[in-house]
């Protein structure tokens, strides 16, 4: 690629980002809420309940422009790559992280992808539970969160709660219906010294459940 077309290429993905974060302002007016941390140019790991394909453009909403560059939503490469318009807006556009859940070579362990992606400096956004989850409940989580933590401890993890983008941007539908979301930062969450992967997975999901502002949430 010339460096004329990487100017252009890097112009056009900032003028997405830019667009993008305006519009989930415009429509949903979020309101991000620090609690038990506060926005940082600190690595780290975002992970937020999964309801949308418009969360992690609300959270990214919520960071500043120079963290909101360095930082990738990892999606699943099933939906995602399904074909080359889709690659391109995932990619290209987005500057998200396809990995597969079905992987088959070392190339496509999804661990590793992700690992590479953070040791380029840069933050992740990934959503434990695997899959957009429309009950009412919290899937439990998969093991990504703790391998990755496990890998690099010094990279934070923050958990985040996403509130109402399943109205927003229902499954299925292309156009927002404008409502207000909020999405709440927790206190970072780490491994604990001998803790079972397991039990950091349940601890980890009751931080990211203790965030949800409904009054009349019942665990």
């Amino acid at each position: 690629m010339s460096k004329l077309a990487l100017r252009t290429f890097t112009l056009l993905q900032t003028a997405t980002s830019v667009g993008l974060s305006a519009l989930a302002w415009a429509v949903t007016g979020v309101r991000p809420i620090w609690s038990g941390s506060q926005p940082s140019d600190r690595q780290r790991i975002y992970f937020a309940n999964h309801t949308s394909h418009g969360d992690f453009i609300l959270l990214s909403a919520c960071l500043s422009e120079k963290e909101r560059a360095i930082t990738h939503a990892v999606a699943a490469a099933e939906y995602w790559g399904k074909s080359r318009l889709r690659r391109f807006i995932a990619e290209d556009m987005l500057s998200s992280v396809l990995i597969k859940r079905q992987w088959t070579s070392p190339e496509e362990n999804p661990i590793s992808i992700m690992l590479s992606v953070l040791d380029q400096g840069h933050s992740l956004i990934i959503f434990p539970e695997g899959t957009r989850n429309m009950s009412d409940e919290l899937l439990p989580f998969r093991s990504g969160l703790y391998n990755l933590s496990m890998a690099r401890p010094d990279v934070e993890l923050i958990p985040c709660w996403i509130e109402n983008m399943s109205r927003v941007l229902p499954k299925g539908q292309f156009l927002p219906v404008p409502l207000l979301c909020r999405v709440v930062f927790g206190a970072p969450v780490a491994v604990a010294p001998g803790e079972e992967r397991r039990a950091f997975l349940a601890r980890a999901r009751e931080a990211l459940l203790a965030l949800d502002p409904r009054p009349d949430r019942d665990d």
